[in-house]
């Protein structure tokens, strides 16, 4: 039992100072916990010993992993990237086997072995790439959209990789049949989830979900997780498939996103978990008697996988740049290419060194990738000239669309807050110019002939050539506080008199973006928050004016520009503005109400100037109810009017 808790405490602790270094360094808390294999483990500090209970654990990490990519598995997303995914990806993954393949005969080694060493040299880290492209705000760019789809294609030749390196395994004589017996197995098993799986989850769910218990919910996900994974299991296949189709079925449920928020923290832990075990594994002696070994291996993954992606990147039709930059990004190692470099050595198809090798030389280039993504403009530039025309086009049209504007309005983002600013700023005939970094929502807009047009809003040439000078506003209106304090730092170099409204998702960053010169920050949450409040206090019957005062006063607190907006009515008179404006007022309607069984227009409450606004019937609300609509007993009539109209229509409601 000491010896346990002592192992957990160790785990912690390290995980604890490790991962929060790596977190203030900004490198991924994946390397940190690869680290911490490395150095408490037998073959370092030697504070932790191989055993089989971390095996296990670490194997649910991978369990999990494979669930979350089941989840995120959407056929709709796989049809329109069809011919990234399968075109791009498909050649990347085919080439690199084939290549390694190549490379292990002439080194010697076994095409068992060269098959499964080249399946896990083809596995970029999803996991790395992705966060460093969402932190740079480029997963929607061109070269973005292609690293993705190459991504997605290795995370589905995971599966069958899992069921294809065990085989390999099994030798020459028995390989066929045991080869067609595992994708048999495979093949009857995701035919029979998919066709009765979806009958059974979808109402099962509903069920769990009907009890309104979120521990009766989650327990519920964890054995849909690791029953299927079981049954895979026994089946002689992997835990990680049976995992993976179980996301696969509840990805297609309404429960998709509340699964996939409740399995993150134990998919995170155990994932940590499965990376300290991996580096646990590391053996530093033979690393240094390998060392050039090890450094040959990672300059050919690294220049290798670079070098062929970007060709093929070319080759489908890229420009120079945006290959280069997919190429660059999908360099290194990845977590799959653990799970099936230990899956290899588990099974015996290379021996120690081999394991050794290729471990070091993933773990280095997964360390080299972070750098490689943060550098990969100045790569660009040193390597193609055709980036600075390509730069100096997306400026020229940005330039074209601006020239004719004076006094217009930058509106940096135009997705839906963007559209709908876009739209009051048109009814003002105020001028604006868009900059939007979704290529295909910049090309609908354009089609539409509406003022958008493709840039980086956080670059300083971009906003030059918008018409940054001439501009009377500028409004950022996506929640994204690194590219904003981007965004102020060039305006207030350029133009510091140039007000710039900024929007974030809560008020966290409010003084820090003002620090750097935001004229003003709005908070979804605090207007969310006063949205909600004043519908709440209206429905409860205060009336509208003193509704108006609460928000108002609370708006005065937090915006300096919205001082004195809501200033209609002056405080002097308050007290006769409350009987004069209009206000919310609910009537429930018994059985014997005297307009039960008559419409809307027979009971004439126009007459009286008050206005229905809703029937809730069966506690569901009715917006914007017909004149033709029947009133029924157990109705709610929501009414708005002054409040002697509204005595008057109540008392006809209920009594005629």
């Amino acid at each position: 039992m000491s010896n346990s808790l002592q192992l957990v405490l160790i785990l912690l602790a390290a995980a604890v100072l490790v991962v929060g270094l790596f977190k203030f360094l900004r490198l991924p808390p994946l390397l940190a916990y690869l680290l911490i294999g490395i150095v408490i483990g037998p073959h370092a500090l030697g504070w932790i010993s191989e055993s089989r209970q971390i095996s296990y654990l670490a194997e649910f990490g991978v369990v999990f992993l494979m669930f979350s990519i089941g989840l995120e598995f959407s056929l709709p997303q796989l049809k329109t990237m069809q011919r990234l995914v399968f075109g791009l990806g498909g050649a990347q993954v085919a080439l690199t086997l084939a290549g390694v393949l190549a490379a292990s005969l002439a080194l010697g080694l076994s095409w068992q072995a060269g098959v499964a060493l080249g399946g896990v040299l083809a596995m970029s880290s999803t996991a790395i790439v992705s966060k460093l492209l969402a932190e740079r705000v480029e997963l929607h760019s061109r070269h973005g959209r292609e690293i993705v789809g190459v991504l997605l294609f290795q995370d589905l030749a995971v599966v069958p990789l899992l069921v294809l390196i065990p085989a390999l395994a099994a030798g020459d004589n028995q390989l066929g049949w045991t080869l067609g017996e595992a994708f048999l197995k495979a093949a009857a098993l995701l035919a029979l989830l998919l066709v009765f799986g979806q009958r059974i989850v979808r109402p099962w769910f509903h069920l769990v979900a009907g009890r309104k218990s979120s521990e009766l919910f989650m327990l519920n996900v964890l054995l849909a997780t690791l029953g299927l994974a079981y049954l895979t299991g026994l089946a002689g296949l992997s835990l990680a498939l049976g995992a993976f189709l179980a996301g696969i079925l509840i990805s297609e449920t309404e429960y998709r996103y509340q699964v996939e928020a409740d399995i993150k923290p134990f998919r995170d832990v155990l994932l940590g978990l499965f990376f300290v075990t991996v580096g646990m594994q590391l053996d530093l002696p033979a690393v240094y008697e390998n060392i050039g070994r090890v450094f040959g291996l990672l300059l050919a993954l690294i220049a290798g996988k670079a070098v062929m992606i970007g060709v093929l990147s070319r080759f489908s039709g890229s420009q120079p740049a945006v290959a280069i930059r997919t190429g660059l990004a999908l360099a290194q190692g990845g977590e799959f290419g653990f799970v099936l470099l230990s899956l290899a050595g588990e099974v015996h198809l290379f021996g120690g060194a081999i394991m050794q090798i290729c471990l070091s030389a993933m773990l280095l280039s997964m360390l080299a990738a972070p750098f490689l993504i943060l550098h990969s403009d100045r790569i660009v530039r040193r390597l193609t000239g055709s980036e600075w025309a390509h730069r100096a086009k997306e400026l020229h049209e940005i330039a074209v669309r601006s020239a004719a504007s004076e006094e217009h309005v930058i509106v940096c983002g135009y997705g839906r807050s963007g559209q709908n600013l876009a739209r009051f700023l048109e009814q003002e005939h105020l001028p604006f110019i868009a900059l939007d970094l979704d290529p295909e929502r910049v090309l609908a807009a354009a089609i539409a002939g509406e003022s958008v047009v493709y840039g980086d809003a956080g670059r300083r040439e971009v906003l030059m050539a918008a018409g940054l000078n001439r501009a009377r506003a500028l409004v950022v209106t996506y929640a994204d506080v690194k590219s904003a304090m981007r965004v102020l730092r060039h305006t207030h170099e350029m133009r510091p008199d140039l007000p710039v409204i900024v929007r974030t998702l809560d008020d966290t960053d409010l003084e820090k973006l003002r620090g750097a010169g935001a004229a003003e920050v709005v908070p979804e949450v605090l207007e969310g928050s006063l949205m909600l409040a004043s519908h709440t206090l209206m429905l409860l019957g205060v009336p509208l004016a003193r509704v108006v005062r609460r928000v108002r006063q609370v708006r005065e607190a937090r915006y300096s520009l919205l001082r004195g907006f809501f200033h209609g009515v002056t405080d002097q008179d308050y007290e006769l503005s409350e009987k004069i404006q209009p206000r919310l007022h609910t009537v429930a309607l018994n059985p014997g109400a005297a307009s039960v069984g008559k419409t809307l227009a027979e009971v004439d409450l126009d007459s009286l100037l008050v206005q229905v606004t809703a029937v809730r019937r069966n506690n569901i609300r009715a917006l914007e109810p017909q004149p033709e609509t029947v009133l029924q007993a157990g109705d709610v009539v929501v009414l708005m009017g002054v409040p002697e109209s509204l005595a008057a229509a109540e008392v006809r409601l209920l009594q005629g």
